[in-house]
């Protein structure tokens, strides 16, 4: 495949008959304005998303966009893997900001503490995403992560927001963490990656599991047994764009306007037609 087509964007796909919402997406990493992205997604039926702040930077732009257009709600928080580089610092500068040094607990403290204020305001609708990364964490980084894991939780509780959270190889932790804290009324495990017995613990407590277009690949069996056995009322569908475009385009730029494919993909596990899928989704996405 050339480099052309890689950075290609896919076509748009054919438009829902019932509208849904990227229930998560990164606006400020995609190519084209904003109005461009939201005019795109409309014309397929993809009429709200939710854009997601990854460190404090990235939180105050998604509130800002968030006031700016009523179809855009805000998730507001620190990346799991940004709360380790806030602590101990990011030498080598692949954090998008440049090389820093480490603030310890303090700097955690005073970014939570900006988070915290932005999930105060109205159009800011979740804190998140946050939660556990261990895809590349040694313990001093995993401490940190945990502390400003169980300080999001709280943040929701108190604001009365969703909690969106990020789960990578730390499914046991995440669970385990929640349950600790007592997780808040609204719980969503974005790109939800477990197994179907993650998927029945998830239920059974009430969490919403997020889907993205890592469901359409073919080595994701697992994920597609999740989805059947997960609560319909309970299941939401993102994009996570610009990453984890959905088959057949798999490493090609994501956006929310390919939200139709994963919303079809869904619909086809489940074995329910897409009207189906998208009304339950839509209706979910909002509450």
């Amino acid at each position: 495949m050339s480099t052309a087509s890689k950075d290609t964007p896919p076509p748009l796909p054919e438009p829902l008959r019932v509208a849904v919402a990227d229930s998560h997406t990164h606006l400020d990493m995609q190519r084209g304005t904003v109005e461009e992205g939201l005019a795109k997604a409309a014309s397929v039926g993809v009429t709200t998303v939710v854009q997601v702040g990854c460190d404090v930077k990235g939180s105050r732009w998604a509130a800002e966009t968030a006031a700016a257009y009523d179809n855009v709600h805000a998730a507001v928080a620190l990346h799991p893997n940004e709360a380790p580089r806030i602590v101990l610092g990011d030498p080598d500068g692949w954090s998008r900001q440049g090389a820093r040094a480490g603030g310890g607990e303090a700097a955690l403290d005073e970014a939570l503490a900006e988070i915290e204020e932005l999930a105060k305001l109205a159009h800011v609708r979740a804190v998140g995403e946050t939660g556990l990364d261990y895809f590349r964490t040694g313990p001093d980084g995993m401490a940190a992560q945990e502390r400003s894991f169980r300080a999001h939780i709280e943040i929701a509780k108190r604001q009365g927001k969703a909690l969106v959270i990020h789960d990578r190889d730390a499914h046991a932790d995440v669970l385990r963490i929640l349950r600790e804290e007592g997780a808040p009324e609204r719980t969503v495990f974005h790109c939800y990656s477990g197994d179907a017995e993650m998927a029945r613990e998830c239920a059974a407590a009430g969490y919403y599991m997020s889907f993205a277009g890592t469901v359409t690949f073919k080595n994701a069996a697992p994920l597609r047994e999740a989805l059947a056995v997960a609560p319909l009322e309970l299941v939401l569908v993102e994009t996570d764009a610009p990453y984890l475009t959905p088959a057949p385009y798999r490493g090609r730029p994501n956006a929310p306007y390919l939200v139709p494919l994963t919303v079809r993909a869904m619909a086809a596990v489940r074995g329910i037609d897409e009207d189906a899928m998208a009304t339950a989704l839509a209706a979910n996405t909002a509450r």
